[in-house]
């Protein structure tokens, strides 16, 4: 009888962990959604509205850390179950809102404190814990799955926002964030050693990271050694840009800005779901590529053709058309791109240890990026009366970007 052999655990791991990551990245949609219809219901400008996506991606991002050493300490799927639990509350209760503290408390607090579990950073602890060969492949697809079904669910919860109202996304967020803790509780498992077996690829003298003992002391002796390391700072710096160049500016005020140009909202909605598409196609390449060459390379064309792109955001929004849903298959496909190499060069200048939790300080960066486009560009458009000169400055500031990572070099960790 021909014998057959069984995949690797770590795969399953991966499916959950993709199942995992694209149920809980509809609530990640819902700022650019909410922008007009709280402002027609309650009147408050986007400036307001923008100060809560900021207090959410800022949790979103400095949770970060202190995820990934909680993770390592209390294990993956406990981690994850509570954080989901509680981003279904936040949604939950923001349908009940009626003043700004409300969307500040709820959508800022509570959702961006259980998001910061649900961050990359949960990508980056499976690819680093369970996989030795194909670690980059695995990152960008994980990675394409949180991003791209942000964009992804925009179609459905912008139809549902404009049929029954904007309360009924809260409850849809919240139903898909607690569909998937059966998947979790069933199937994740918190390290290969859990079942006796190596990760995907490694050697059989493989030594497991030793397992940490205070979370908090963790992340912070993590920081305090990668802040004297110049390269974290190159990269910290880098996703600083990435952050302000796509969730905080065009995930979050594309659709207003669509609207400005008398593009439909589900019409925008539909080339945001495009950018979702295409980013599927280009951070799972981005990741196949990371495991072939130099990341640090890669890194400065992702940034620079993304600024470039920036640059042309305005005139083709005036224009639309084919040359706008150009721009997003191109824009799509560069969307978190950077992922995959960043996380690459944590973890091999800092180990595999701490590569996770040093890759959590630098999504932190990423993170204040966010939020820094996701104010300043509502307060530009309401002092402008357009979008225009957010989507140049983050066009420069992809430039500047792409020259910092000239200067990443790559060497490896001896830890």
């Amino acid at each position: 009888m021909k014998s057959t052999k069984k995949p690797h655990y770590a795969w399953v791991i991966f499916a959950v962990a993709f199942i995992t990551l694209l149920g809980a990245s509809g609530f990640r949609s819902t700022p650019s959604i909410l922008i007009d219809p709280l402002h027609d219901e309650f009147g408050w400008g986007r400036g307001t509205i923008g100060t809560a996506v900021s207090i959410n991606v800022l949790l979103f991002g400095f949770i970060g850390p202190f995820a990934a050493a909680l993770q390592m300490r209390f294990g993956l799927r406990r981690i994850t179950i509570i954080a989901l639990l509680i981003i279904s509350l936040g949604a939950l209760g923001t349908t009940q809102m009626t003043a700004p503290w409300h969307l500040y408390l709820l959508w800022g607090a509570v959702v961006g404190t259980g998001s910061g579990c649900m961050a990359t950073v949960f990508a980056s602890t499976i690819a680093a814990r369970w996989f030795v060969a194909r670690r980059g492949l695995v990152m960008g697809a994980l990675t394409a799955a949180s991003a791209s079904g942000q964009l992804v669910f925009l179609p459905l919860l912008t139809r549902l926002a404009a049929a029954h109202g904007w309360r009924t996304v809260g409850v849809t967020i919240a139903f898909c964030a607690l569909a998937v803790v059966p998947v979790v509780g069933f199937f994740l498992r918190n390290s290969p050693a859990d079942i006796g077996i190596l990760p995907f690829g490694a050697p059989d003298d493989y030594q497991p990271p030793t397992a940490l003992t205070n979370p908090i002391r963790s992340a912070m002796s993590a920081l305090n050694d990668a802040r004297r390391d110049n390269i974290f700072w190159l990269l910290w710096g880098s996703f600083f840009v990435c952050g302000l160049s796509t969730n905080g500016l065009i995930q979050t005020h594309f659709l207003s800005a669509a609207n400005d140009h008398h593009v439909a909202a589900t019409t925008a909605a539909g080339y945001l779901a495009l950018i979702g598409g295409f980013d599927v196609i280009g951070t799972i390449a981005s990741g196949w590529f990371t495991d072939r060459y130099d990341p640090a390379k890669l890194l400065i064309y992702y940034y620079a053709i993304r600024g470039v792109s920036l640059l042309f955001l305005d005139p083709t929004l005036t224009q639309g058309g084919f040359g706008l849903g150009g721009f997003m298959m191109l824009y799509g496909l560069d969307w978190v791109a950077t992922v995959p190499p960043t996380v690459a060069l944590c973890v091999e200048r800092f180990g595999v240890k701490r590569g996770p939790l040093v890759y959590g300080w630098v999504f932190a960066g990423h993170q204040v990026g966010a939020a820094v486009a996701a104010t300043g560009a509502g307060y530009l458009r309401e002092t402008t009366g357009s979008y225009k000169s957010a989507f140049v400055i983050a066009g420069v500031c992809c430039m500047f970007a792409a020259y910092g990572s000239s200067r990443l070099t790559r060497k490896h960790s001896t830890t």
